[in-house]
């Protein structure tokens, strides 16, 4: 809990003052799960990381069978992908839960030592390899591929003090010109990489020549004039919890990871939900976004198993009245195109804008 605490005890403390009220109507729960799917974590060799995505594909559609959301959907999985551990034959394995309707595929990316143009190279390609071979990422109604990102290391922006696990300090600007549209990657304290903006949905810009061009922005509003050519930060809750303390005396420090030793619970999808990340404006609107790194075995079974189970479970008996509440299960672009709609101004049911901005991927298209 200690730990960095100087980047995100002052934004928490902010974002505490900024909670929206109810609204009018039901209130609307948008629920996304970003996997840093990483097939190769712990140094394990092919055939076991091969085994690793083959069991995702096998058990998730028998997990989850049966639970649906307020418009008939079942739990959405984002899998973010590294492109350093590209291998066809297992992005085309994930294609089977994509066309299922069990989730997307975005990108994830580990790098070292970089350059803007050496960046701008790898997430070109691999865009390309996931669109043109695989029939994965959206696109804007100008037929741009676009993509939902998340930084390995947490290092976006060259953010690390030591400047390892990236190099490039304009890294929203290379995002931005290669059809990103959202950045999926915070919160990541106790990491000193984490920004000093808390439990936000934000825009940010590169500051020239230096590192951290996430650590600010500005935070997304309805019938906004901002420069939406800022690149969108969409965050995960972060809090204090003061019912699961360290020693019995510290509160722990709640970042909406999902692991072998933190399962998701219950009380934790409540203190999610208390910090009320939305766009202002637009305060019956609430977005939970946690994340996980589904690869490696002790998660799977978390994830993939009857924990997360019975969450789901909870959230319909809880969440999803129909009056007081309507739960959406949404994959990272539905979730970044549900806001870019409440940014215009658009209101109602926020299921109707899942493809508001960027359509679904071609694999997608038929479910």
């Amino acid at each position: 809990m200690i730990k960095g605490i100087d980047k995100w005890l002052p934004g928490y403390l902010v974002s505490r003052r900024r909670r929206p009220g109810g609204g009018r109507g039901p209130r609307h729960l948008m629920f996304c799960v970003a996997d840093h799917f990483e097939p190769f974590s712990r140094s394990v060799g092919p055939e076991a990381a091969l085994d690793r995505v083959a069991r995702w594909v096998h058990e998730y559609p028998a997990v989850f069978s049966g639970i649906e959301d307020a418009d008939g959907r079942g739990p959405q999985h984002t899998f973010f992908y590294p492109a350093e551990e590209y291998r066809p034959e297992w992005i085309s394995l994930l294609c089977e839960l994509v066309a299922k309707g069990h989730g997307e595929v975005e990108v994830h990316l580990h790098h070292r030592g970089d350059t803007q143009e050496g960046l701008a190279k790898t997430l070109l390609e691999f865009k390309t390899h996931l669109r043109t071979d695989h029939g994965l990422l959206g696109e804007d109604d100008s037929g741009n591929i676009r993509y939902g990102f998340v930084h390995g290391n947490w290092a976006l922006c060259n953010s690390l003090p030591n400047g390892d696990w990236c190099g490039v300090n304009e890294e929203l600007t290379v995002l931005q010109k290669t059809g990103c549209y959202a950045d999926f990657t915070f919160p990541s304290a106790p990491s000193p990489s984490q920004p000093h903006m808390v439990n936000a949905i934000y825009r940010a810009k590169d500051t020239p020549c230096r590192p951290r061009g996430h650590d600010r922005g500005g935070r997304v509003r309805t019938y906004s004039t901002a420069d939406r050519n800022d690149l969108m930060i969409i965050e995960g809750p972060l809090a204090l919890d003061w019912g699961r303390r360290k020693l019995g005396i510290l509160p722990r420090l709640e970042t909406g990871t999902l692991d072998e030793s933190n399962p998701a619970t219950p009380h934790r999808l409540e203190l999610w939900i208390k910090q009320g990340i939305g766009v202002f404006g637009r305060p019956e609107w609430i977005f939970v976004k946690v994340h996980t790194h589904g690869c490696l075995p002790g998660n799977r079974r978390v994830v993939l198993g009857e924990p997360m189970r019975s969450v789901h479970e909870y959230l319909a008996n809880r969440y999803n009245d129909g009056r007081a509440w309507k739960l959406h299960y949404v994959t990272a672009r539905e979730i970044y195109n549900i806001i870019r709609a409440a940014e215009d101004g658009e209101g109602d049911d926020p299921g109707l804008y899942r493809d508001f901005e960027i359509k679904p991927p071609p694999m997608r298209w038929h479910v």
